[in-house]
């Protein structure tokens, strides 16, 4: 299948509201999707039988910085028997500091892998997976303070009193 035709199907199903923009632009087409129905999309995306997208290939968090003042996810899919791949793009607000970190909806109840993924990008990037199980640190200390792959991030001195500059 095609990107346009998953995109058309999505359309069909979902609506403008949620499939917000198709870049066909870029060497690896993608998706922007309103993040309050990734989980939903992406059930759908799994379950369909047209689309079968069953291994989630990579999620990566990234924050534009504060200029820019918003922050992404980026779901990779692949449907391993129909061999077809499909990027996803959620596009979410930046939190100012001291604001709450930007959440967005777990679909690790849809594919495991997502789990480790949802904890790295919280890990280092700060942004949190609503109604993740067990979302917590998984590279860094569960004491380290902030998160470092943000673009406002301040380099600690000293860790526990060990100089770590």
């Amino acid at each position: 299948m095609t990107f346009s035709e998953i995109t058309d199907l999505l359309m069909a199903q979902f609506g403008p509201d949620v499939i917000q923009q198709a870049n066909t632009t870029n060497p690896q087409p993608f998706l922007v999707v309103q993040k309050t129905a990734i989980a939903s999309l992406c059930q759908f995306l799994r379950d369909d039988e047209r689309l079968f997208f069953d291994f989630l290939a990579c999620m990566t968090g990234i924050d534009n910085g504060l200029q820019a003042s918003t922050m992404e996810v980026v779901y990779n899919l692949t449907s391993i028997p129909y061999e077809h791949n499909l990027t996803l793009k959620v596009v979410m607000p930046r939190n100012a500091d001291g604001e709450p970190l930007p959440e967005i909806p777990t679909v690790s109840h849809i594919w495991r892998t997502a789990d480790w993924h949802e904890r790295e990008i919280y890990d280092l990037v700060g942004i949190r997976f609503e109604g993740h199980p067990d979302l917590r640190r998984i590279l860094l200390p569960t004491d380290w303070q902030g998160h470092p792959l943000r673009k406002d991030y301040q380099d600690l001195e000293t860790y526990h009193g060990i100089k770590v500059k």
